[in-house]
């Protein structure tokens, strides 16, 4: 089977989380829009083997919640309208838990905004922390049942934020001025200095800078919600373990005590090429078990 260049899969990968579509990748790198998606698909699935894998035992002082929304195919309420909409278009919401002090985005997962996916959403969550944390979240009211299904081992604290009711019209895109906000002790003796959202809000800035399908207003939203969940497997390694963090000077991975080098863009192509040797493998030893009995 035909490979492309080491050095071209790299630039490839790397341009996606930077903020390239696909079909920019695929025009500035000389390769076709198909080889651009099959790429992708090969690196979101090796990525999410290796959060998976990695990201364990993570030790953590303050975890903050949050959700992002884009859509795939078409927006919610254009679904009815859309031709041959598939079964999962629509909106889709992100929710990313990141720790406060190494950034590292512990766990994520894609769905609607609904308990049931705040509850596969904590209980992943949980499932990656080595000790009992501080947790905050937004005011979503899924956060509570999510929570307590879980059986979250947590000093828990909601932050309730109030927005200023003037409007400017219709016209008018930005959201309305935050006044103020309550903090609400949940569960636990959370301490008031960490009730805090900021950062895993600024981490939602960051994921619409570092991946088109996220910028607003544009046509460069996802086509399919397969390809969003793979783009988003290979943002968070990349986050993750890949981009050195300005204020820290490592990668968040490095901070929390993950791993101890920055890695590169060609150790997930080295993952890639790993899954697929593993693939072709599999099947032969097997059936060369089966000759020799």
């Amino acid at each position: 089977m035909n490979k492309l260049p080491l050095e071209t899969r790299v630039q490839i990968l790397s341009m996606l989380c930077e903020g390239s579509s696909m079909r920019s990748v695929s025009r500035v790198t000389g390769v076709s829009i198909n080889t651009v998606s099959k790429l992708l698909i090969d690196a979101g699935n090796a990525c999410a083997a290796f959060h998976d894998l990695t990201v364990r035992n993570v030790p953590s002082k303050a975890v903050q919640c949050d959700e992002i929304w884009s859509f795939s195919y078409a927006k919610q309420k254009n679904v009815k309208f859309a031709k041959a909409a598939p079964e999962a278009a629509g909106d889709v919401w992100t929710w990313t838990a990141l720790d406060a002090d190494s950034k590292l985005i512990v766990s994520w997962h894609v769905g609607d905004r609904s308990q049931h996916t705040g509850i596969s959403f904590m209980g992943d969550l949980k499932a990656r922390l080595a000790n009992r944390v501080q947790l905050t979240t937004d005011g979503h009211k899924a956060y509570l049942k999510a929570v307590a299904v879980v059986d979250f081992d947590a000093d828990y604290a909601m932050l309730n934020k109030i927005f200023a009711t003037d409007y400017a019209g219709a016209g008018r895109y930005s959201p309305p001025k935050c006044i103020g906000a309550v903090k609400q002790t949940i569960m636990g003796n959370p301490d008031p200095d960490l009730v805090n959202t900021s950062f895993a809000e600024r981490q939602n800035l960051t994921m619409r800078m570092s991946m088109r399908r996220f910028t607003r207003l544009t046509n460069a939203f996802s086509k399919k919600f397969e390809n969003h969940c793979h783009a988003l497997a290979l943002y968070f390694v990349f986050y993750n373990f890949c981009r050195v963090h300005k204020t820290l000077g490592a990668t968040p991975a490095m901070a929390a005590g993950l791993v101890d080098k920055v890695l590169k863009m060609a150790d997930v192509v080295g993952m890639i090429d790993a899954r697929e040797t593993v693939a072709v493998r599999g099947p032969y030893k097997k059936k060369t078990a089966e000759i020799s009995n």
